[in-house]
């Protein structure tokens, strides 16, 4: 009996572990590789810029493909080479430097909830910081550059599955629709299978260049406000 009590607590104190683990982001390693040695390394992100919400059913800013999509806002103030798209649900223990925290999840962060992430990157007609506006917005022409619904890199979910989602977008410089210029981008969130998008999560946009003046927001007003 004893035998079988200490296996028991061995596997609770290693589930509770990998849980606490599963919940911490890694680095955020670009495509940019360097030889060390015989090995190639993926060098981390340069710029790194952390979005902490909660998303809630019934609150989705648009149905898309029968999906329901929420959206995240990102100025690009400068051209990048790359950048680097990662969500994960639920937000996890993780301490996030400089992170912008919005007040839905402040309000929620205690939440147990979470959901199975898919991700794109969406970059707008709007180029100019000056033409930004909620109108332009509804109105302007959005380009999807890339798609994300599982990714191995990322930390599994509080049920042991890889739903989380990152992405890699490298500029095509010999097509303006696609090069990564200064401009109104955004991502774009929902859920792999159609359903409810519910729960905390943490979005990370990151580029290999320091970008001065990103700002990530869920709405065009809160936006504004950052880069004014």
């Amino acid at each position: 009996m004893k035998k079988i009590t200490s296996i028991i607590s061995v596997l609770a104190i290693t589930l509770i572990t990998a849980n606490a683990t599963a919940q911490k982001l890694p680095k955020f390693k670009s495509s940019i590789t360097k030889k060390v040695g015989p090995t190639e390394i993926a060098l981390p992100y340069t710029d790194v810029n952390t979005y902490l919400g909660f998303a809630k059913q019934g609150n989705e800013d648009e149905v898309k493909g029968g999906k329901k999509f929420y959206y995240i806002y990102v100025w690009v103030p400068a051209v990048a080479p790359e950048l680097g798209i990662r969500m994960m649900s639920p937000a996890g223990k993780g301490k996030y430097k400089n992170a912008i925290i919005s007040d839905e999840y402040t309000a929620n962060k205690s939440s147990k909830d979470f959901f199975d992430t898919y991700v794109t990157l969406e970059k707008s007609s709007i180029l100019l910081k000056n033409k930004i506006s909620e109108d332009a917005v509804q109105n302007a022409t959005w380009t999807t550059l890339k798609k994300n619904d599982d990714s191995s890199e990322m930390p599994k979910d509080p049920k042991g599955r890889s739903y989380n989602s990152l992405l890699r977008y490298k500029s095509e410089v010999s097509n303006p629709l696609k090069a990564l210029t200064a401009g109104l981008y955004r991502i774009g969130f929902t859920t792999y299978k159609t359903g409810e998008v519910n729960g905390t999560f943490v979005a990370q946009v990151a580029s290999p260049v320091k970008l001065p003046g990103v700002g990530v927001a869920k709405t065009i007003d809160a936006l504004l406000k950052q880069i004014k």
